[in-house]
């Protein structure tokens, strides 16, 4: 097992988002909290020593997380919320930091969204 000098958030709706999706897309009514919830997103982030570090470098790219987050559930921005930022990423998404440990022998790919 290797340490890989990265940290890393996962991100899961709140309920604010499981609402306001609710309300700008009517084939979601069905949704639950626990259907947003069921596959979250991970973001490596660089290493940090605690969360205060975590949650400074997320304030710098929080509004690009929410985005992407919201763009998967529904791609209308002008029905976006206008706040985007951290104070309401964290009402909205629940970031819960990690760090992590590669379990894996193999190197480390990156490819380009």
């Amino acid at each position: 097992m290797d340490l890989i000098n990265r940290s890393a958030i996962v991100v899961r709706p709140g309920q604010p988002f499981l609402n306001w999706l609710q309300r700008v897309d009517p084939t979601s009514a069905h949704l639950t909290l626990d259907d947003l919830r069921r596959q979250p997103t991970i973001y490596l982030l660089p290493e940090c020593d605690n969360e205060e570090q975590a949650l400074e470098f997320l304030r710098e790219i929080s509004s690009e997380i929410f985005e992407e987050q919201l763009i998967g559930w529904y791609r209308v921005p002008s029905v976006w919320p206008s706040q985007r930022d951290l104070t309401t990423f964290r009402m909205w998404l629940r970031p819960v930091f990690i760090h992590e440990v590669d379990l894996c022998d193999d190197p480390v790919e990156h490819d380009e969204l």
